[in-house]
C-alpha cells in the first residue's frame, strides 16, 4: 500500500475506535444521571464487554504494525506537521494501551463502576466505611498499573501521565511550594480585613427557577443546544460522545444558588472547549484535548475570570435579581458583588473561593502521593483528611460527606487528576492577561452581555488545535515554536516567562473522558 492508502486505513480504524469510545461514554453518562442504583452490576457487565471490544481494536497488532509503517515514513514524528503528530500520538497511544494486559483492564473498569455507585451512597448516608474497600480495591490496581509503566520517577507520574502527559510529580510538587507561602500570606492578609455580608446567598432559591437561570447563562456563554444538553448528577461534569454531543451536568441546593451557577459556568466552559475542536481533527488522534490542565484552564477562565467579574455583573445582575428578588431586591450590585468574591476557607473544594482552591488541591495532592507511597492506609483516610484541613485551612469537616467524600474522582480511578486544577487556574491566568492584551475592549463588552469576544478569542487562540500541539515540548517552547501546546505568535507575553511556563503539562487523553468540576 501507498503510504496514503496506509493513512486512509489507519484513520478507518481509529475513527471506529472513537465511535465505540463515545458509546462507552454515553453508557458512563447515563450511570451518573439516569441509571437506577440497582443497575450497577449490569452495567459493569456492560462496560467491561464495550471496553473489551474497544481494547481489542485498540491494541490489535496489525493496527500497531499500521501506526510503526506509517512511523517509519515519516522522516521527524516530533516536525511541526499535522500528519507526523497525529501518528506521533496514536503511536503513544498504542504503546501505552498494549502495556496493560487486557483482564487488568477489565478489572479496573468493573472495580471502578462499582465504586462509583457506592460512593453516591456512602456520600448520601455520611459512610466512609462502605466506600473504604472499594477505594482500596482501586488503589491497588492503580498500583498494579504503575509497575505497566516501568520506568518511572515515581509511581504517581505513572498515572498523572494520562492525564498530564510528561508532568512530573517533583513539576507539580515544585510550582506548589513555590505557589503556597504565597497563597497563605494573602489569604492571612485579605483575613485581617472586614469581611463582607454574604448571608443572602444562603436563603432558600426556588430550584425551578436556578435550571430557567443556568440554562440563561450557559447559553449567553455560547453553549450550542443543538449539540448538548444539561442535566443534573450528584457531582458535577461534562462529558462528549464526540465533536457534536457534548453534555454537561449541574447540582442544585437550595440554600446555595451561586454554588449551582458557578458550576454551570464551570462545566459550559468544558463544554465550549469540545465543541470548538477544529472538526478537519474529527476522529483522528488530534481531535481531543492535549491536557487535563488545558481543559480545565477553560472551565477556571469562564467560572471565575468572566464570572465573577464586576464587567459580567454589571450586565447580568439585573437579570439575576429579578429572578430572585424576594431575596435580592434591597442587596445593591457592590454587595452582591464582592460576597460572591468572598475569600474565607470552606470545606467544600468545589465552593472554594479562588485564594483558597488551591490549597484544596495540593492536600489532594499530598494525600495521593502518600497513599501510592504506602505512607497512608485507606482505612485512615478521614482522619488524614481533617488533620489535613486543619493545617492547610484551619476548618475540620463534621463529617465524612464533606470531608473525604466530597470528591467523585477516587472512585472513578482518577488518582493523579487534582494537579489539573491547580495548573488550570494558572494558566486561565495567563490566557486572561493575553486576552485582554489582544482585545482591550474585551471587559466592555462582557458589561453590555456580549461574551461573544472572549469565546471567539479562545476558540481561535485554544480550541480549535486540539492535540495539534504538545505542551510538554521542551525542545521548542523556550523560542518561536509552541508555548504550552499552541503557536507562540498567538500567545507570546504571558505573565510567566516562557522558561517556567513550558514546564507545565501536555498530550491526549482516553478515548471517551468525563471532565469533573
Amino acid at each position: 500500500m501507498s503510504f496514503e492508502e496506509k493513512l486512509k486505513t489507519f484513520r478507518e480504524r481509529y475513527r471506529a475506535i472513537t465511535v465505540l469510545g463515545g458509546v462507552q461514554g454515553l453508557l458512563g453518562w447515563d450511570q451518573m444521571v439516569n441509571m437506577p442504583h440497582g443497575a450497577m452490576a449490569e452495567r459493569g457487565a456492560q462496560l467491561q464487554a464495550l471496553g473489551g471490544i474497544i481494547y481489542d481494536m485498540g491494541t490489535n497488532p496489525e493496527f500497531g504494525q499500521l501506526i510503526e509503517d506509517l512511523a517509519s515514513e515519516i522522516p521527524d514524528l516530533d516536525a511541526d506537521d499535522p500528519i507526523a503528530r497525529e501518528i506521533k500520538l496514536a503511536k503513544r497511544q498504542y504503546d501505552l494501551a498494549t502495556k496493560v494486559p487486557k483482564d487488568k483492564m477489565m478489572e479496573m473498569i468493573m472495580a471502578t463502576t462499582q465504586a462509583q455507585g457506592v460512593w453516591e451512597k456512602a456520600k448520601a448516608t455520611n459512610d466512609y466505611a462502605l466506600f473504604q474497600p472499594y477505594l482500596q480495591k482501586i488503589l491497588d490496581l492503580s498500583l498494579e498499573f504503575v509497575e505497566y509503566f516501568k520506568p518511572y520517577d515515581h509511581p504517581y507520574d505513572a498515572l498523572s501521565n494520562q492525564f498530564e502527559p510528561g508532568m512530573k510529580s517533583k513539576e507539580v510538587k515544585a510550582i506548589f511550594d513555590a505557589l503556597r507561602p504565597r497563597q497563605v500570606e494573602l489569604i492571612k492578609a485579605i483575613g485581617e480585613r472586614p469581611q463582607p455580608k454574604d448571608d443572602f446567598l444562603y436563603k432558600r432559591y426556588d430550584i425551578a427557577m436556578q435550571r430557567k437561570i443556568n440554562h440563561l447563562v450557559a447559553t449567553l456563554q455560547g453553549y450550542d443546544w443543538s449539540r448538548g444538553r444539561m442535566d443534573e448528577s450528584v457531582h458535577p461534569f461534562t462529558t462528549n460522545f464526540g465533536m457534536d454531543d457534548v453534555r454537561i451536568t449541574t447540582k442544585y441546593i437550595e440554600n446555595d444558588a451561586s454554588g449551582a451557577f458557578f458550576s454551570t459556568m464551570h462545566e459550559t466552559g468544558h463544554a465550549l472547549y469540545e465543541l470548538g475542536l477544529g472538526r478537519m481533527y474529527q476522529g483522528t488522534s488530534l481531535g481531543s484535548v492535549s491536557s487535563m490542565a488545558l481543559h480545565e484552564s477553560q472551565s477556571r477562565l469562564w467560572e471565575n475570570l468572566v464570572g465573577r467579574s464586576k464587567a459580567f455583573w454589571n450586565y447580568f445582575y439585573p437579570i439575576y435579581q429579578a429572578y430572585f428578588s424576594e431575596h435580592l431586591a434591597d442587596v445593591n450590585l457592590d454587595d452582591f458583588y464582592k460576597a460572591i468574591n468572598k475569600v474565607s476557607p470552606s470545606l467544600i473544594r468545589t465552593e472554594s473561593d479562588e485564594a483558597t482552591y488551591n490549597l484544596h488541591i495540593m492536600l489532594r495532592f499530598e494525600i495521593e502521593l502518600a497513599m501510592l507511597e504506602g505512607k497512608i492506609n485507606t482505612k485512615d483516610l478521614p482522619e488524614v483528611w481533617n488533620e489535613k484541613m486543619r493545617d492547610y485551612l484551619g476548618v475540620v469537616p463534621e463529617n465524612d460527606t464533606t470531608g473525604v467524600l466530597q470528591d467523585v474522582h477516587w472512585s472513578g480511578g482518577m488518582i493523579g487528576y487534582f494537579p489539573s486544577y491547580a495548573l488550570g487556574n494558572l494558566i486561565a491566568s495567563q490566557w486572561w492577561h493575553k486576552l485582554s492584551q489582544d482585545q482591550p475592549n474585551t471587559l466592555d463588552e462582557i458589561a453590555k452581555g456580549d461574551l461573544s469576544g472572549v469565546l471567539a478569542w479562545l476558540r481561535e487562540n485554544v480550541h480549535q488545535h486540539g492535540s495539534r500541539y504538545d505542551a510538554m515540548d521542551h525542545r521548542r517552547a523556550p523560542q518561536p515554536g509552541l508555548l504550552y501546546g499552541l503557536p507562540q505568535r498567538k500567545v507570546s507575553g504571558y505573565l510567566w516567562s516562557v522558561s517556567k511556563f513550558h514546564s507545565f503539562s501536555p498530550n491526549a487523553t482516553s478515548f471517551d473522558v468525563a471532565f469533573f468540576i
